[in-house]
């Protein structure tokens, strides 16, 4: 994590970063990722990092969605980790095959 502040919080690493956050005229409670609006964001890293940035996500207060069917719970040829923070956004962080 980079930033924490009242309405939002930024993530960074290796030169890229992305913020999450909401003004004071947004509606109160969580993120509903099933309303309109974005249902969630989807990032890959190489098979080899997935399990230590699964981890590391863990650790910065991530929750794993779906953990009784991870890491295929988008299939058996869809190997993916399903994050949630607290505010309710999910983040996919799909392992790619190694080239």
């Amino acid at each position: 994590m980079l930033d924490e502040w009242a309405h939002g919080v930024s993530y960074g690493r290796d030169g890229f970063y992305i913020v999450l956050e909401s003004g004071p005229d947004v509606l109160p409670g969580r993120h509903q990722r099933c309303a309109a609006g974005m249902n969630h964001l989807a990032l890959s890293v190489s098979a080899a990092e997935f399990d230590q940035v699964t981890e590391d996500a863990l650790k910065h207060g991530f929750t794993l969605l779906f953990a009784d069917r991870h890491p295929f719970a988008g299939g058996s040829e869809h190997s993916a980790a399903y994050l949630e923070d607290a505010a309710g956004f999910e983040v996919e962080l799909v392992a790619q095959d190694p080239q």
